[in-house]
């Protein structure tokens, strides 16, 4: 063995130690595809670099993780469908009030969409709304039909019951006849909440993102196959996007820790906080 690490160059010792070395690697790799595997089963579609920041593996850098992911079958293909839910022909629009506005704190800005989910021949509809400041899903709804009853009334009957202040807050949504009706109108005055709506889907696009986000990446993925699973998976989906998904826009950390954070009254921890920049819209 002597003349074999001679005629290699190397010393006795550097070979133990690099089949050290190689045999901890081997021992984090396996450990390390498991920690992969456990996210994916709650979060079907997160990609490598997202998972890379909640794992934080000590031995891999960021592109060899996504490399790791990527050999092992973790990566995630683009998929894209569409189906119409918005019926706005003849609907008379509020003023777009969040074009300009700088969002600086949580219940400012809801915003809102109801988008589609196909189980067999049978369309579904789900309705989200969202905080625009902080990611956070506070309301949502699961139907069988568009009827603002069961799609938009369900969903923000959801959100006030969470008991957060509504006086002033700014409700943005698509044009849908939904967001406009007598009943819904009733409930948003009552509670002193001014509505907008957009033009296009362009100046709706958090909402129109969030859509994509829950099917693609959690109820498709799921597999489900009948409307009380798609509730269930549904609920799920949204306690994954709030309380474990991280998010770019707010530090890379979910949006219930992030409000968390905000409500806290330890100072300290308010300092070591990274300050989240006020968004401009529109």
């Amino acid at each position: 063995m002597n003349c074999l690490y001679r005629t290699l160059g190397i010393s006795k010792q550097s070979f133990h130690q690099r089949l050290k070395r190689q045999f901890i690697l081997e021992k984090d790799s396996k450990h390390l595809l498991s920690q992969v595997k456990e996210l994916r089963l709650g979060h079907p579609r997160m990609s490598s670099r997202m998972m890379y920041g909640l794992i934080s593996p000590v031995h891999l850098g960021r592109d060899r993780f996504e490399a790791f992911c990527f050999d092992n079958g973790f990566k995630v293909s683009m998929k894209r469908s569409f189906h119409r839910t918005t019926n706005s022909l003849g609907v008379t629009r509020f003023t777009n009030l969040l074009e300009g506005k700088r969002v600086t704190g949580v219940n400012q800005f809801w915003v809102s969409d109801i988008t589609y989910y196909r189980i067999g021949e049978k369309f579904y509809y789900i309705t989200f709304i969202l905080d625009l400041y902080s990611r956070f899903i506070v309301g949502h709804s699961v139907s069988e039909d568009l009827s603002t009853e069961q799609t938009t009334l369900a969903a923000l009957q959801m959100a006030i019951e969470t008991g957060r202040p509504l006086q002033g807050l700014i409700f943005h949504s698509d044009g849908g006849g939904q967001y406009y009706c007598k009943e819904w109108l009733k409930l948003t005055r009552h509670h002193q909440m001014k509505n907008s709506m957009c033009e296009s889907v362009y100046e709706n696009a958090h909402a129109e993102r969030l859509n994509g986000t829950i099917k693609n990446d959690y109820l498709i993925p799921y597999g489900i196959d009948s409307f009380v699973e798609l509730i269930t998976n549904t609920k799920k989906a949204i306690w994954k996007y709030n309380c474990e998904r991280p998010h770019q826009s707010i530090g890379k950390i979910s949006p219930y820790e992030f409000e968390s954070r905000l409500s806290t009254p330890d100072k300290k921890k308010k300092s070591k906080q990274k300050k989240k920049k006020p968004l401009l819209c529109g």
